[in-house]
């Protein structure tokens, strides 16, 4: 199950994340690939130990941490040490998988938050490779896509502009993928249920279901 949230992040707050993104900040993204992916990977990564990154990841994170769409069908425990990419005319990541585990963070789910303006730079989707077809992803800014890990995936060569994102994986407190798409699908019904005395006792009786079944399947 995917998920799209459009404006994780309000037009302000890329401005300022992407004010924070100086040229010195960059180095090359092989640095923090694995053996396989490093032989595909050609963009680079901003620095995690600037001042500057640390404060634009933490907002990053702060806001998936509190967007309902996300808490409600991510159910976020742990986030890996999230990643500001930068992809310049040129560049690209070939098809890869990501690892199990990164930064002591299992890795359940996959997330690109879009930085640029899609505008500004032409290619750099983000492209999930399934057996029935190609997902091809590209959205506006703040906007972020969230997907199973276990997808192979790969992000188109830029052909124009520069191509900036975050990206990041979560460990998941209800480790199922199936699991996770139940909870969400009450999450869904009891928003499209309007809050009423007539529908009183079937929303109650959904709230007890998807807590029961959270109980269950949360680690």
């Amino acid at each position: 199950m995917a998920i799209l949230v459009d404006n994780l992040l309000d037009v302000h707050s890329v401005t300022a994340v992407l004010n924070s993104l100086s040229d010195d900040l960059f180095v090359d993204g092989k640095k923090t690939a694995g053996k396989t992916a490093r032989a595909v990977k050609k963009n680079l990564q901003a620095d995690p130990k600037s001042p500057k990154i640390i404060a634009a990841t933490k907002l990053v994170e702060q806001a998936l941490r509190k967007h309902p769409m996300v808490t409600n069908s991510a159910f976020p425990d742990k986030l890996s040490n999230i990643i500001i990419s930068r992809y310049d005319e040129g560049m690209t990541y070939g098809s890869h998988v990501d690892n199990a585990f990164i930064h002591a963070t299992r890795t359940d789910l996959s997330f690109t938050l879009f930085l640029s303006d899609p505008d500004t730079y032409d290619g750099g989707e983000l492209i999930l490779q399934k057996h029935d077809g190609d997902d091809v992803i590209k959205l506006p800014q703040g906007s972020v896509y969230i997907y199973p890990t276990r997808e192979l995936h790969y992000v188109a060569p830029v052909t124009r502009g520069v191509r900036y994102a975050a990206v990041g994986w979560i460990q998941s407190q209800v480790r199922a993928e199936e699991h996770r798409g139940t909870l969400f699908d009450l999450y869904l019904a009891l928003q499209q249920m309007a809050d009423t005395e007539e529908n009183k006792q079937a929303r109650l009786q959904i709230l007890k279901a998807r807590s029961n079944l959270m109980r269950m399947w949360a680690e």
